[in-house]
Order: C-alpha cells, then structure tokens, then sequence
C-alpha cells in the first residue's frame, strides 16, 4: 500500500466519487423525475457532495505542497494531461458549486441553471478523461493498460452512485424504481470490480523487469484486495437488502453502506499506486 500517496488516493477517489454522484442527480433533475419540492430536498442534500469534493481537492492541494503550485501546473494547459485535470476539475467545481448555491438560495432562472448543470455534467466527463490519461504512462507497465480507466470508471460507478443514493435518502427522495436501477447499477459494479481484481492479478504477473515483478512490488496484494472486496460486499449487501425486501431505502443504512464502499475505493487506489514501477529498472 502507498500509504505516502495519501493525497493522491484521497483526491482521486473522492473526485472520481463526486463527479460520479453528480451525473446521476443531475440526470434526476434534468429529466424532471422529482417534484419541486423534492428538487429543493436534493439540493440542500447535495452539500455533502460539493464537501466531499472540497476535501478531495484539499487533498490534491497538500499534495501539491501549495496553491501556488497548482496554478503554475496550469501554464500548460492544453499539452499536459495534468494541467487539464486541474482546469477541468476546478470548472467541474466552480460550474457545479454555482448551480447548486443558485439552487438552494432560489436565485437565477431555470434556462441559467439548467445550462450550468448541463455544464457541469460535460466539463465533469472531461474532468475523469483527463484524469484517466494522466495515468496512461507507457513507461509505467503496470498502469499502461485499459485496467486503469476501468478502475476509474469502476469508482464512479460504485461509489459514486452509492453517494448519489445516499444523499436522495437523506433528502427523504424514495421512489421504488430510482431505488432498484441505482441498486442494481451497484450490483452490476460489484461483479466488474470482481472481474478486474482478476484480470489485474493476472496483469502484474505477467509484468517483470531486470530486478523485479510487479507483484513483489504490492506483497501484501492479496490480502488488501480480499479485504476491500469484503469491504464492498459487506457496502452492497446493505445497500441492496432493503430493494430485496420490497422496502424504501433509508439514510442510516444507506450511509453506513457508502462508508464501507468508500473504504473499499480507498483501499484499490493505494493498491494502484502501490504497484508503481518503471519499465527496464
């Protein structure tokens, strides 16, 4: 585990969790399956979306080591992967934050915040491609590969619509098919995260250089990934049981869930950055 990475584990998993979030609440309102006053509920919930991200990119900040330093990483905007996963993550934040403050103090017509949610929604899609390409180094053997934007992707899916589900019960917004789709999306995750544990063990054995593997590089791979795999089941069971039992979902269950599922994400990504090597050394 590359627990010195922590920033970089904590700024990408919550980033990746909150854009995923977003894109499923932004969907809900733009198709109008709330009511108004459902609508306001949500908005006033989805502060814990726009505090989760806040931390994610406190993170990149001490990472960074300062402001000042991300600032200068934007002078190459448009050439470096990084600068446009700080530029397009910094919009994603200012277009969605706005949306949302306009939101819960009633300011601004709807044409304004609908073009600020759709906004939000593409520039937050360009925000996770850059990430994404930020991590496709061909000298890095381990990451070079389509197992990298799946993790991604697979964070989103798993953790961010347990974040998404979260916060519609915390705002009291049940709706028996919302319940189910998003559940099932969940289950459907836990199955892929299952799979790419797989094929990624299969990866790092097959990844060798003059004086290593990949797989002595993560010696305790094994059993961080069992542990966050039981993580996961454990987040999903609970997620899934009320859907099971014909029951509304409800927020201390669902909470707890997305705490466990989180955990789980937390503990891929330090795998990820953990397995670290460059190629020929």
């Amino acid at each position: 585990m590359a627990w010195h990475e922590w920033p970089l584990i904590v700024f990408t998993v919550l980033a990746q969790t909150s854009v995923g979030a977003f894109l499923v609440l932004a969907t809900l309102l733009l198709t109008k399956q709330l009511s108004s006053d459902a609508e306001d509920r949500l908005h006033k919930a989805m502060f814990g979306l726009w505090a989760i991200m806040g931390l994610g990119f406190l993170a990149s900040v001490m990472h960074l080591g300062s402001p000042f330093r991300a600032m200068n990483a934007l002078n190459m905007l448009g050439s470096s992967w990084l600068s446009n996963e700080i530029a397009s993550g910094s919009g994603f934040f200012a277009l969605g934050g706005l949306f949302w403050l306009l939101s819960v103090l009633n300011k601004g017509n709807q044409a304004l915040r609908k073009g600020l949610l759709i906004g939000a929604m593409i520039i937050g899609v360009a925000f996770m491609y850059s990430m994404i390409m930020v991590y496709m180094i061909d000298t890095v053997p381990t990451w070079y590969t389509s197992l990298t934007p799946a993790a991604f992707i697979l964070t989103m899916v798993v953790s961010g619509f347990a974040l998404a589900h979260t916060l519609l019960a915390l705002s009291n917004n049940n709706k028996a098919c919302t319940d189910k789709a998003l559940s099932v999306m969940g289950l459907i995750g836990l199955f892929a995260v299952v799979i790419s544990v797989m094929l990624l063990s299969v990866h790092l054995g097959e990844v060798q250089t003059s004086a290593t593997s990949a797989l002595a590089v993560v010696p305790e791979y094994a059993f961080i990934q069992t542990t966050r795999l039981v993580l996961l089941s454990l987040g999903l069971l609970l997620w899934i049981a009320p859907v099971i039992r014909n029951k509304a979902i409800t927020a201390g269950p669902m909470s707890i869930a997305f705490v466990l599922i989180l955990l789980s994400e937390l503990m891929g990504r330090g795998v990820f950055y953990g397995m670290h090597m460059t190629a020929g050394v």
